[in-house]
């Protein structure tokens, strides 16, 4: 089972899914590979697999992903043959993914994987005070990129198959496990 965490960036999606992984069994993340550069706490292969534009823009030539976007200037992209080995034992993989590439991904894997998509609102106001107190420091014009997405990202939530308002942490997280418990047990079900 694929598991989509979506929202602007702030919206709480990298700290969920690191609770995610700690509490619950059998739940693992899939790190995407992407041309930015490394951040302050990042683990090059956990965070995300880090290699330069050129080796990405190869990697793409090569068909090596089921999707990918530039993203704040940057690339990232979902390995295929990655997602695919963790799927196969039978892992539920929890993975952060803008709704660009939600949407692909739902017509891609759809008749091959059960997905579930979770869409995480926060209003404007709290995401730019977010974004400003991240400990990567985004600079103004960062910041001004990252909310000038919102509008648009919120614009993709018909796309989700449930949406949340993440302005409590452990609530939010008490609901997703839910979520994941109840949908793994109905994976044998169809619709």
């Amino acid at each position: 089972m694929l598991v989509i965490l979506s929202g602007v960036a702030g919206a709480g999606k990298d700290t969920i899914k690191k609770e995610l992984i700690k509490r619950m069994e059998n739940v693992e993340s899939l790190p995407s590979y992407t041309s930015r550069p490394i951040r302050p706490g990042d683990i090059d292969g956990k965070t995300y697999n880090f290699v330069t534009k050129q080796e990405f823009e190869k990697m793409i030539q090569d068909g090596e992903f089921y999707e990918y976007d530039i993203h704040h200037n940057n690339y990232y992209g979902v390995p295929k043959k990655l997602l695919n080995e963790k799927l196969q034992n039978g892992k539920i993989i929890v993975k952060d993914v803008d709704v660009n590439g939600t949407e692909n991904l739902i017509k891609l894997l759809k008749n091959e994987t059960k997905i579930i998509t979770i869409f995480l609102r926060v209003p404007k106001q709290e995401l730019k005070r977010r974004l400003e107190q991240r400990e990567d420091k985004p600079n103004e014009e960062e910041i001004i990129l990252r909310l000038n997405r919102f509008d648009y990202e919120e614009s993709k939530i018909s796309l989700y198959d449930y949406v949340l308002k993440n302005n409590n942490l452990e609530k939010t997280l008490q609901i997703i496990m839910t979520i994941i418990n109840q949908e793994n047990n109905l994976k044998n079900q169809e619709f």
